[in-house]
């Protein structure tokens, strides 16, 4: 199994969360052997007509001193970058179409030990049609598992295709995370019938685990592969989950409706908002 060829695509603006995300992106293009496309979209001021020099100066300056600094880091990777007087969004939006990953950057920890995610990267992880990554700014990627959310019930290709070839060019073992809920009205058994009931149910959903991994084992016998079965409520599961994690993986189910009904999903939004690791968000049909 291979994965996309299209470029590692990371949005730019000069805040320490973009250069956190375009360190990111150089290291991931340079493991995955693919170009590193930094694009800078900002809005040009309504009092600067196009072609104006002076007001175009700046920006390109900006971008211009930082891919050198990324050709630096990553020497092996070919780096292009692009301005784009335009709306951020709709720029990353596009570029998500051909990309392989799109990086974005976010503002570090907030009170409750998550990201604070911007209204233009809240915009674009729900439209982009790549993979989305966001990093914070004030980490580096930590040592430990990809670990990747497994719904049993819509075992997403793309997001298991997408965290086994992360772990698979980081030489890192892959942990595999389902989480369950008991079967419903069990709270109303008596205990021992729960007992009995819980543990079938359990069984059954390690063996679902085991067959929906078989062919990807398979197809990446490079790769160390863990499962976990986790009783409760996913979101909660997978936030506790990553807290060992250097990637979390997490799946936005494409939904064929207008923009404005477009949302994250309640694990994705738990996961970019609480949790310390960079965390790739991979739409599925």
């Amino acid at each position: 199994m291979t994965g996309p060829t299209g470029p590692v695509v990371v949005g730019f603006d000069g805040s320490p969360p973009s250069l956190a995300a375009a360190a990111w992106a150089a290291r991931e293009a340079q493991r995955r052997g693919l170009r590193l496309d930094v694009l800078q979209a900002w809005r040009r001021p309504k009092h600067l007509p196009p072609g104006t020099s002076s007001g175009d100066h700046p920006v390109l300056a900006q971008l211009a001193d930082h891919e050198g600094e990324l050709r630096a880091l990553a020497p092996e990777v070919a780096v292009a970058a692009t301005s784009v007087a335009g709306d951020p969004v709709e720029a990353l939006e596009a570029a998500s179409r051909e990309a392989a990953v799109l990086v974005l950057g976010s503002r570090g920890l907030g009170t409750l030990r998550g990201f604070l995610v911007g209204s233009v990267s809240q915009e674009v992880l729900r439209r982009a049609a790549c993979p989305v990554v966001l990093v914070r700014a004030d980490a580096e990627e930590p040592a430990g598992p990809v670990t990747v959310g497994l719904d049993l019930g819509r075992p997403a290709e793309a997001v298991l295709a997408f965290a086994f070839e992360s772990a698979a060019v980081r030489s890192a073992p892959l942990r595999v995370v389902h989480v369950w809920s008991p079967p419903a009205g069990s709270e109303h058994m008596a205990y021992g019938a729960i007992g009995g009931l819980e543990g079938e149910a359990s069984a059954a959903e390690s063996s679902g685990l085991e067959q929906a991994l078989a062919p990807w084992r398979a197809g990446h016998p490079e790769v160390e592969v863990t499962t976990e079965l986790v009783r409760g409520k996913p979101a909660v599961g997978l936030v506790d989950a990553a807290a060992t994690a250097r990637l979390l993986v997490v799946g936005r189910r494409l939904r064929r409706l207008p923009l404005l009904h477009h949302h994250l999903g309640p694990v994705a939004h738990a996961a970019i908002h609480h949790v310390h690791c960079p965390v790739a968000v991979v739409p599925y049909d």
